[in-house]
């Protein structure tokens, strides 16, 4: 069984990148190569001390992850960093590098997807016949995923209600995704614009992407895991899936290992970026949990689909939205009807003294020159050619080689 933390004692960081060619720009499905390359034999896994290498659906696709629970987020984006850097050397005889941001601006899927066909490819294989994997939403969404760990139900609680209210303004911090085939898309964060509706086909799965009203594991299974286990299983007539691995909101309860999995955050240009970002979160969620700016009870009552449409609409409009809902507002001790990027600003301002300085440096460059999203689309605005797409992207893949933020004109 395993270990049981309390609130904020350890973190689980995940941070997923696609691999692509060079020359050409697309992407590469050679994941199992590298990882050959690095093991000596393909395994799904690798451990490299303080980092951990996997593969999940996709070819081309590979994930970088805390080895484990830790403590230490202040050098975890130099940890990550250094992956990066060896993954590149491993990749450069192949003509192949790491591409940071949450979508691929050129892909196409249909065209370009491959799925693993490895370890776990049952499963994998089931998931492409129930929603044909090899879409958007499926195959060109690289995420950054924060776990959180709970010690009991009363841990839970408290955990499940702070997320829920932290949800719909994450995209206001960290989108990264805005372009598709080529195009600018009019979404800041087109990977959740696609996430929102990828498992249509089993709306129990995804639910209204802010989790549910449920604040126990009893509640948990009964609300959320069983309508999953009942929705899937005309389709999954061997019992291969697992409902943790089902359940697809935007943040979903692990009880196999007591932590809380947030799957908003669109992955940076570095890991600087994407840690600064995690700590930041981290950080107001213990404000929070704490009840230091709204009570406990206040935060369970926000029903799902009232914390949906102002998630909904930072999906689109990222941190330039400005919450008219008063309700909500209130949650932060903020009076006025304010923009998501103000709004970010005030809790990084109540929680800085926490964050290390380099983060809070990284932090304030997103501040004063907007998301991910808002910099690459400032970027192409005078050339939208795909020539200058794929220009500016591979400078985004120099920023994740090099650790180093992306500011435009600098």
């Amino acid at each position: 069984m395993a270990t049981k933390y309390h609130l904020f004692e350890v973190y689980g960081i995940e941070l997923e990148y696609m691999l692509i060619n060079s020359n050409s720009f697309k992407v590469a499905p050679i994941v199992d190569t590298l990882l050959t390359k690095k093991n000596g034999v393909l395994t799904s896994d690798v451990d490299n001390g303080e980092i951990a290498w996997s593969n999940e659906l996709v070819a081309h696709v590979i994930e970088l992850k805390t080895n484990g629970p830790t403590t230490n987020l202040e050098g975890l984006a130099d940890a990550f960093h250094k992956n990066v850097v060896e993954i590149n050397s491993l990749l450069k005889p192949l003509n192949t590098q790491l591409l940071p941001t949450a979508c691929h601006p050129t892909m196409n899927p249909l065209k370009d997807t491959q799925l693993w066909k490895h370890s776990y490819s049952e499963v994998y294989e089931l998931y492409n016949r129930i929603f044909n994997c090899k879409g958007h939403g499926w195959s060109n969404v690289q995420s950054t995923h924060i776990n959180l760990p709970f010690y009991d139900d009363k841990e839970f609680e408290k955990l499940h209600a702070a997320i829920r209210i932290i949800l719909p303004l994450i995209p206001g911090l960290c989108a990264s995704s805005p372009i598709l085939e080529g195009k600018v898309t009019g979404f800041k964060d087109t990977r959740l614009e696609y996430y929102k509706t990828n498992q249509k086909e089993i709306p129990e799965m995804t639910g209204s992407v802010i989790p549910e009203r449920v604040f126990s594991k009893t509640d948990y299974y009964s609300t959320i895991f069983e309508p999953i286990k009942k929705a899937i299983k005309k389709y999954d007539v061997n019992n291969i899936l697992d409902h943790h691995f089902l359940n697809s909101r935007g943040a979903i309860a692990r009880f196999d290992r007591n932590a809380i999995e947030i799957r908003l955050v669109d992955i940076q240009e570095c890991p600087k970026a994407d840690i600064a970002i995690c700590t930041l979160i981290i950080e107001v969620l213990k404000l929070l949990v704490e009840g230091k700016l709204s009570k406990l009870k206040t935060q369970t009552s926000w029903l799902k689909q009232d914390l949906f449409a102002i998630l909904n609409a930072t999906i689109k409009d990222g941190e330039n939205y400005t919450i008219h809902n008063t309700d909500y507002l209130y949650l932060f001790n903020i009076e006025d009807t304010i923009t998501v990027k103000k709004l970010w600003y005030n809790l990084y301002e109540k929680v800085k003294h926490n964050i290390p300085e380099d983060y809070q440096n990284t932090l304030e460059v997103i501040f004063k020159h907007g998301t991910l999203s808002t910099r690459i689309t400032g970027a192409i605005e005078t050339d939208p050619s795909i020539n200058n797409i794929e220009k500016i992207y591979f400078q985004l893949a120099n920023c994740l080689e090099n650790n180093s933020l992306f500011i435009p004109n600098t």
